[in-house]
């Protein structure tokens, strides 16, 4: 089959699209034949060996952690797929097993490639909804999941004034509407180019990146970009007993935004907390939960696709057909 491969640590520039042997599912997996896929922050994190340290990549890898897809093959005892659904999810790779959550973890082979085996006993798979098209199936995943899981942690009152820093990515694009929705004050950060399409997300202003744009005295704000140690200029925004949410690692620590009044909080929802990808499809079948889509890209055309993610400044997602 046809996959977008990594031989060694490096960046993306070096990944190439090459035929590797079609995975087999075992005991309680499935193979999938993917439809679409698309690209997060994983996807060139880990092959750039940033974290070889601590997560160690065994080659050829291939990426890729949301898909939509048809289930083609059936390994002993599952019970939950057959042959012929349409589903899609999110897995990380098998190398991620000790950070995929205590229960039920969704691990994968990586889907920017023809077939893909998951495992079938995850809450972070699920059947595609009808109407749910398989772009948007395949871009929401991750970013769904991320924006539930902020909304539920962050529970935004109707009022309140929320910044939101890295609006334009994935998550940003999908969570400033669930935020507009809830009857929030949303102030999100963007380039000019991109400020139209938040607005009409639901931002009701936008900013640029620089420091000195900032507001004050919001009530909360989320970080969906900036390094979770580089957070005290976040910080000075927030009104003294206000929140700072973070998606972003190194986990981050009170002392690093030099303020005791505002509550810091870390949100990785690894073990469906706050809903696995049924929910995630429930919500964008209701038309509530979104996709913003970027650019597309066919499987030829996958390495540039990563390559694309680090290089260029994108909005929405970046998506993959196969």
């Amino acid at each position: 089959m046809k996959a977008v491969v990594v031989t060694g640590y490096g960046p993306p520039e070096e990944y190439t699209v090459a035929d590797v042997p079609v995975p087999l599912p075992g005991p309680g997996q499935i193979q999938v034949r993917i439809a679409a896929a698309s690209i997060n922050p994983a996807d060139v994190r880990l092959p750039s060996g940033d974290f070889r340290d601590v997560v160690p990549l065994e080659f050829p890898h291939v990426p890729g952690n949301d898909f939509v897809g048809t289930v083609s093959e059936l390994g002993a005892d599952v019970t939950a797929y057959q042959v012929g659904d349409e589903i899609f999810g999110q897995a990380v790779p098998r190398a991620l097993r000790a950070m995929a959550g205590a229960t039920r973890p969704s691990l994968s082979t990586g889907s920017l490639a023809e077939y893909a085996v998951f495992e079938a006993n995850t809450p972070f798979l699920a059947h595609r909804p009808v109407g749910l098209d398989i772009e948007q199936a395949a871009a929401l995943p991750t970013i769904g999941l991320t924006a539930r899981a902020l909304m539920a942690t962050a529970k935004v009152q109707p009022g309140e004034t929320v910044l939101v820093v890295g609006a334009t990515g994935g998550v940003g694009t999908a969570v400033v509407p669930l935020l507009a929705r809830a009857g929030a004050r949303v102030i999100a950060t963007a380039t000019a180019a991109d400020a139209d399409i938040l607005r009409a997300l639901g931002a009701e202003e936008t900013i640029g990146y620089a420091e000195s744009e900032y507001p004050s005295d919001v009530d909360l704000a989320l970080n969906l970009t900036l390094p979770s140690d580089h957070l005290t200029p976040v910080a000075t925004t927030i009104r003294p007993g206000g929140r700072l949410f973070t998606i972003t690692y190194p986990v981050p620590q009170q002392e690093w935004i030099g303020r005791d009044d505002v509550g810091l909080y870390f949100v990785l929802d690894m073990d469906g907390t706050f809903g696995g990808m049924r929910e995630v499809g429930e919500l964008a079948a209701s038309g509530a939960l979104t996709a913003t889509i970027g650019r597309r890209y066919t499987l030829d055309e996958g390495a540039q696709a990563c390559a694309d993610f680090v290089r260029l400044h994108t909005t929405g997602k970046l998506v993959v057909t196969m």
